[in-house]
């Protein structure tokens, strides 16, 4: 029997700790011009202390890596952001991102993120698609 499964793309947050050891998260994203942005929701973690947010406040340079998979190879492909992120102190940008993540996430109209919003200042784009 053959498995089939859905076409998904997901955004990966890469960080790297003042100890130099790499950091990988799942994330949920927008983009705003060159300004990614993500927050820290509600889903269940083992502690508010986020490695995440740790690693960007002792070294502020990222990665993202958003990839979409099908069982058709022909319809892969990647695309990294590198950036500088930075937690948003400001309560008007934080509303902006947070408008622009539930206009992406249901989810998140439903339960507006509690957590710090972040947002990355996008310094270069690679890709790669198989088409």
């Amino acid at each position: 029997m053959e498995r089939r499964v859905a076409s998904a793309y997901v955004a990966r947050l890469a960080t790297v700790g003042a100890d130099g050891r790499p950091h990988i998260v799942p994330i949920c994203f927008a983009l705003d011009e060159q300004t990614l942005y993500f927050a820290v929701d509600s889903k269940p973690k083992q502690t508010t202390n986020l490695k995440r947010l740790r690693n960007i406040a002792a070294n502020p340079a990222i990665s993202v890596l958003v990839d979409h998979y099908e069982a058709d190879w022909d319809k892969l492909w990647w695309v990294r952001l590198d950036g500088v992120a930075r937690v948003v102190t400001d309560d008007g940008e934080v509303k902006r991102a947070l408008r622009l993540l539930a206009a992406r996430y249901s989810q998140y109209r439903a339960t507006t993120p509690a957590g710090p919003v972040v947002a990355v200042a996008v310094a270069g784009m690679t890709g790669w698609s198989a088409t």
